[in-house]
Order: C-alpha cells, then sequence, then structure tokens
C-alpha cells in the first residue's frame, strides 16, 4: 500500500480549508502554506481561517503553517495544490524546491492562463512532475457543506489505484465518501467545464429564464463535456458518473455555487468588473472560458454553450442576444 506520508497544502482559501478539516479529521498533521501573515496568526491564536469557513476549528497543535512555499513543499512527502488556477504561477514563483519526487495532487478546478493547459499538465511540462505522480480530486463537493459536515462525496483520480487508495483512506470519514478513477485529463477537464456550464445557468436565470430551460440547458451541457471530453483523452468513461454529471448539477444548480452567481449578475446587467470587486472569491469559470476557447480552436469540438459565455464575457456580446440564439441550437 502506498503512503500518504507527511501532507502539504498549498492554499487558503475555502476549499483548501474544507481539505484541511477533512485531513484533520483523521488526526494527521498539516504543512499548510498561506500567503497571508495575518491569516497564519489568526489560526494559531484562535484555531480558525478568519477569511473562508470561519466556523471550521482547528488543532493548532496539528498545523504546521506558513507563508513560505519552499518550507511546506521541503518537508511534505504529498502536496495538495488548491488555490485560483489564475494564482498558481504567482505562487510558484518563489518555488526552488523539486516537486519530482513528491506525489503531487491538484483539488484546482482550473485551466492556467496563457498557458492553456490544465493544472497537471502544467506541473508535469514546467516542474517535471511524472504523471504518474500526480492526482486530482474533484467534487462534487461545496466547501460550505463540508464544514456543515453534509455527506458529500469526492472522485479522486491516479494513474496509480494504490495512490488513489491510500489518499481516498484519509479522505473517508462519517461525512465524506470517495470514488476512485483512473480518468485524471477527463475529471480534470469536466471539473474546468462544469464552471462554464454554471455560469451559462447563472446568466440565463438572471435574464428571466426558468426552470424547464434550465432542465435542457444542462442536459445538453453534459453531452457537449462527453464531446470534448472523449476527443480530448478519448478513455471508457461514463458520463454520468458523479465526477462528470454530478459536479455539473451542484455546481450549475447550488446556492454555494460562485460560478452560478458570477453568471447570474451577467445576466442581470452588471460589469465582470464590478462583479469582481464584489466577490470576494474567483469563479473559475471565466478564465476558463477563454482558455477552453482557445484549447478547442485545436480539436474544433461543437461547444454551442461554451462558444456562447466566452462571446458574452469576452466579446462584450449582449447576453440575452447570445443566449436567444443559443436556444435555437439546443435540444
Amino acid at each position: 500500500m502506498h503512503k500518504i506520508g507527511r501532507i502539504g497544502i498549498v492554499g487558503g482559501g475555502s476549499w483548501a480549508t474544507a481539505n484541511a478539516k477533512i485531513i484533520q479529521e483523521k488526526k494527521q498533521a498539516i504543512n499548510w502554506y498561506i500567503h497571508e501573515q495575518e491569516v497564519i496568526d489568526h489560526l494559531k491564536e484562535h484555531g480558525n481561517n478568519p477569511l473562508y469557513l470561519s466556523s471550521v476549528e482547528f488543532d493548532p497543535n496539528l498545523l504546521n503553517l506558513s507563508t513560505d512555499i519552499n518550507e511546506v513543499v521541503k518537508n511534505s512527502d504529498t502536496i495538495i495544490f488548491i488555490i485560483p488556477a489564475a494564482y498558481l504561477k504567482f505562487a510558484l514563483e518563489k518555488l526552488t524546491i523539486p516537486l519530482k519526487g513528491k506525489t503531487i495532487i491538484s483539488a484546482i478546478k482550473g485551466i492556467v492562463p496563457d498557458d492553456n493547459l490544465l493544472v497537471g499538465d502544467f506541473l508535469n511540462k514546467k516542474y517535471d512532475v511524472p504523471f504518474d505522480s500526480l492526482g486530482i480530486i474533484t467534487g462534487p463537493c461545496h466547501a460550505e457543506e463540508v464544514a456543515l459536515e453534509r455527506l458529500s462525496y469526492l472522485t479522486i483520480a491516479f494513474r496509480e489505484s494504490e495512490k488513489a487508495e491510500a489518499l481516498a483512506n484519509l479522505y473517508n470519514n462519517h461525512y465524506i465518501k470517495t470514488t476512485l478513477s483512473d480518468d485524471i485529463i477527463g475529471t480534470e477537464y469536466a471539473a474546468v467545464l462544469k464552471n462554464i456550464y454554471a455560469l451559462a445557468a447563472g446568466i440565463c436565470h438572471g435574464i428571466g429564464y426558468g426552470d424547464n430551460f434550465q432542465s435542457v440547458l444542462i442536459s445538453n451541457a453534459i453531452r457537449e463535456m462527453k464531446r470534448f471530453t472523449d476527443t480530448v483523452f478519448p478513455i471508457e468513461r461514463d458520463i454520468k458518473d458523479s465526477a462528470y454529471l454530478g459536479d455539473l448539477l451542484v455546481t450549475a444548480y447550488s446556492q454555494f455555487s460562485r460560478n452560478r452567481h458570477f453568471g447570474n449578475m451577467i445576466g442581470k446587467g452588471y460589469s465582470v468588473k464590478y462583479i469582481k470587486n464584489e466577490m470576494d472569491m474567483i469563479a473559475e469559470g471565466y478564465f476558463a472560458s477563454k482558455c477552453i476557447f482557445e484549447i478547442n480552436k485545436k480539436f474544433n469540438v461543437s461547444m454551442p454553450i461554451a462558444d456562447a459565455i466566452f462571446n458574452i464575457l469576452y466579446e462584450k456580446k449582449s447576453p440575452r442576444k447570445i443566449i436567444n440564439e443559443l436556444t435555437n441550437k439546443l435540444t
């Protein structure tokens, strides 16, 4: 059996905090990189993250907190990256300790902008991390429900089943159940795409479309996701599995979905600049929309929903007009 060893977390947001909570259920010590010294000071003194999921209580004795990413990477055998994809390169700028030789896990549901690479591909190409050492954690799961200890399911994807099983053993508890997968590319792309489709659901709600239309939209979205993942990484997969359809549904419909919220405000007429300033968390779908559009120039998959969201966000076209045109392309 693969041994997890010393755990490191890179990131201090809500999903990072939720993962730290899950891991500490097993009384596992955590090396935790957080950018803000004031958050670390608060965690040491009060045992909670003042910015995200502040109701979650930690045992400070099990937290080795640091603003030095090299210290965390050096002292960890398994490192979980849980920061917005748009900030990944910034976070790694000061990294001098090699990632190669460690087990690297991405719980990031986005694409690295400019490079247009999945996080796993980015770490493989830029930091020489072998794909056999890379794992993916995906939903369907919202951090807020982890904080409330509502029953949630995670999908853990590795090429090597022993590594997946070891991580699953760490994560399984009375409110977390895990499913294993070997589809590290497909699950990661699905985690990216569902954010774009959640933006679409939010935009349509903001404009005034109802539940009847939303059901058709999401039915088309899962078929669009299947076309793309089957083209980019053609292996045997069931698109109805939780990692694909389940994650799409919760992100498109949940009250906790920041991507749906972002889209809803777009539909109501707010500008992207205003929404970014108003929200205290990143909506990964905004950045992913442009990345997927650029990537799909190579594959030329039919993606009317993703194309519509790109046109609204980056071509500054009227949401009402674009969605009206989209309705004629759905079945």
